[in-house]
């Protein structure tokens, strides 16, 4: 089995036992609510993918953040007829300010490359099965048990 390792950027957005999720097209993670967030380009520091991938996931400016974790899973991904062993490795910054409507209903193009959009999502109602991986681990550590 190949195996292989991914380093993402990712933001969390909690207000009111709510948290701000992308639905994802594409990738391991296609059609399931994710973090928002992604790869770090060559050329950046983890911040600057922060401000970048927020923007065009998401549709808002950060005014303020700080980091929370850093932390990775493995994962199987069966991918074009190949089982891949994935790692993936997450810098999660958490977001307290922002400005700017966030944008639920987003195209894939060659900027947005795997954000049909976002929104905020009661937590008590969200389901193992509907979730990433990276982002039932990071709602366990606010202390929230995500069912099945």
């Amino acid at each position: 089995m190949k195996e292989i390792s991914h380093l993402g950027v990712y933001g969390i957005i909690l207000e009111d036992k709510r948290i701000l999720l992308i639905k994802k097209n594409g990738g391991p993670y296609d059609g399931k609510l994710d973090l928002p967030g992604g790869t770090i380009e060559f050329i950046e520091r983890p911040e600057e993918t922060l401000f970048r991938e927020i923007e065009e996931e998401v549709g808002i400016k950060i005014i303020n953040y700080a980091l929370f974790d850093v932390d990775s899973i493995n994962y199987n991904w069966k991918h074009k007829g190949d089982l891949l062993n994935c790692k993936h490795i997450g810098i999660f910054y958490l977001i307290d300010k922002y400005d700017g409507v966030i944008k639920n209903d987003l195209k894939i193009d060659n900027i947005n490359d795997d954000s049909k959009g976002a929104e905020f999502y009661k937590i008590e109602n969200l389901k193992k099965y509907q979730l990433s991986e990276i982002a039932i681990l990071e709602l366990e550590k606010f202390g929230y048990k995500i069912l099945n």
